[in-house]
């Protein structure tokens, strides 16, 4: 499970120069020799699951590439409160610069991770696969899904090119189920699945009657419905539940039976791991 180091790149850079603005930090500058070494820790400072390793320490590389690291924890290990990840060596100054950046990366994936990890566990023991959205926020896609993963959950698409999904809108403009299906049929090469989302039980039942997708979304179906609904596919289709999913309500969902359930929540609304650095008093 790895990011393409060209993307982290793009983004570390990216995230320095926003925070660096004309290109110096002004408090490290006037308040820290640039001779003063120090050796700092990052710190959880409560239990998840660590991500964002690689860009946070990438992240200390690109102000000063002599920093020295020694790494503890790797994504996708379960942390407990107050253990150390690793150890940021070098000067004080670049240090201080690199830190807010390599810590938003850091918390905020692995608060990603430890609220997938979360669900994952919350459904072990059934079929169901705990999956992402692309409610995610823009140019962070990539690394959102990533961690995602390294909380032991799934993607569901990256992008509107990799696969068709028909939602209710698509429906809509096209006249109706039996007529979208046709357009997508006809209009997808056969290398591409086919999703298609319904609200009800009878469009369920249009869609099997039509036929030609390969998913179907059930979209905010009482826990009656999705068991009918699956009833109903009988295995003919993958099936996936998604709308108002939360950790009450999520093993009850994955006793229906479904495969998927994709929860927007998990790249949408996610709260950062508490992580800290911390410089060793010498």
């Amino acid at each position: 499970m790895q990011l393409p180091s060209i993307l982290i790149e793009e983004l570390v850079r990216s995230a320095l120069k926003e925070d660096l603005g004309h290109g110096l930090d002004i408090t490290s500058a006037a308040a820290l020799s640039p001779h003063l070494e120090v050796r700092s820790i990052f710190k959880a400072r409560e239990e998840g699951v660590l991500a964002g390793l690689i860009p946070a320490l990438s992240t200390f590389h690109h102000v000063d590439p002599d920093i020295e690291f020694e790494i503890f924890a790797q994504d996708g290990e379960v942390l407990d409160a107050n253990q150390g990840i690793a150890v940021v060596s070098g000067p004080a100054q670049f240090i201080m610069t690199a830190e807010r950046v390599a810590l938003n990366f850091m918390t905020h994936m692995s608060g990603i991770a430890s609220m997938t990890r979360r669900y994952v566990l919350a459904v072990q023991g059934t079929k169901a696969r705990i999956c992402d959205t692309r409610k995610t926020l823009p140019g962070l896609r990539a690394i959102q899904k990533y961690s995602v993963r390294a909380g032991g959950g799934f993607n569901h698409r990256f992008g509107l090119d990799d696969a068709v999904l028909i939602k209710d809108n698509h429906i809509a403009a096209a006249g109706g189920i039996s007529q979208v299906l046709d357009m997508a049929c006809d209009n997808t090469g056969h290398m591409v699945k086919i999703e298609i989302e319904v609200d009800t039980l009878a469009q369920l039942e249009e869609v099997l009657s039509h036929g030609g997708a390969d998913v179907v979304m059930m979209d905010n179906f009482s826990l009656k419905n999705l068991k009918i609904g699956v009833e109903m596919v009988s295995g003919s289709m993958i099936t996936e539940a998604s709308g108002g999913v939360n950790l009450g309500n999520v093993r009850d969902i994955a006793e229906t039976g479904v495969d998927i359930i994709s929860i927007g929540a998990l790249t949408q609304s996610v709260t950062a791991l508490d992580i800290g650095l911390d410089i060793e008093e010498s």
